[in-house]
């Protein structure tokens, strides 16, 4: 795990549509400087009501995506696939510009993301970085999903979903963040949805973006995608991506062990506030240096 705090070498930008409110966005990924955090900042509405700390404090709405929000009404939805990448490539400051409601879906997953980080280089800030160290277990669980996290000496996720669905059914996995694991193994990972769901959820206002460049869509017992699936078990990998971008809100890298079952971004977000509400649970960890022999970029790619 790096040592010292990055942020992005350059500024960055791409363009993509909203997967919900099907609105084109332009984004931009700027440097920040130490213990600034991920903020957020809309440009298309005035400078002193746009910006948004990308924490759990922010969270508004948590119905198909992360929706944060600030007390001027400002919001932004469908932050965990950006905040997975940012997570996953070591980088703690930064401000994402965007000039909409809602992060680019690009084609579903967090790699366009990872990519973007990796064009913009990651630079150091000399800062000392900290972690946020589990001390006891503690779990959310409410008859149908449950998630839970244990002291660990390195972040790793457990999940697993069940659907009723030939497609999907029942997958599982456990991944241990390092060595190129989220970068390789969860990023790709995209987005998805079953056909017979569109046009009611259009009508609630959700995936008005949704299409086949930026969703995996199931109609009853097949993929619709032309190229069909990246894993055969896609599914269950980016719902640990989800998760990935949902801890994230808490503002600094976790050690723990984390294990799902049915979870999804309320839930996800309500074990961090069962943690934040216990202060014995938790404490904070000073990354000792001797962790990180190398503190290039592609070393981010170990997750953090």
């Amino acid at each position: 795990m790096r040592a010292i705090q990055a942020t992005v070498e350059r500024p960055v930008q791409c363009r993509g549509v909203g997967l919900h409110s099907g609105v084109a966005v332009a984004m931009s990924l700027l440097p920040a400087p130490p213990d600034s955090g991920i903020r957020v900042r809309r440009t298309d509405v005035s400078p002193e009501t746009g910006e948004i700390p990308a924490r759990l404090a922010h969270v508004v709405n948590a119905r198909l995506s992360t929706v944060i929000g600030n007390r001027h009404g400002v919001t932004v939805a469908t932050v965990e696939h950006l905040m997975a990448a940012l997570a996953g490539m070591g980088v703690d400051n930064a401000v994402v510009a965007l000039d909409g409601p809602e992060i680019p879906a690009m084609d579903g997953s967090a790699t366009p993301f990872v990519e973007l980080i990796e064009r913009a280089g990651i630079r150091d800030l000399g800062t000392r970085r900290r972690a946020i160290r589990v001390r006891k277990p503690l779990s959310v669980d409410n008859g149908e999903s449950s998630i839970s996290m244990m002291p660990a000496d390195a972040f790793s996720i457990e999940f697993q979903i069940e659907f009723d669905s030939p497609v999907i059914a029942r997958q599982a996995r456990c991944i241990e963040f390092a060595n190129g694991a989220f970068v390789d193994d969860i990023a790709p990972a995209r987005t998805f949805g079953f056909v017979d769901d569109v046009e009611r959820l259009r009508r609630a206002g959700f995936a008005r973006g949704a299409s086949l460049d930026n969703a995996i869509a199931i109609d009853r017992e097949r993929v619709v995608n032309p190229d069909g699936l990246r894993f055969d078990d896609e599914f269950v990998r980016h719902k640990i991506l989800d998760c990935v971008g949902d801890l994230y809100l808490a503002g600094a890298p976790i050690l723990a062990r984390v294990v799902a079952m049915r979870s999804g971004h309320a839930a996800n977000h309500d074990l961090l506030r069962a943690m934040f509400a216990d202060r014995n649970s938790w404490d904070w960890w000073d990354i000792p240096r001797e962790d990180t022999a190398d503190e290039t970029p592609l070393a981010a790619r170990a997750f953090g």
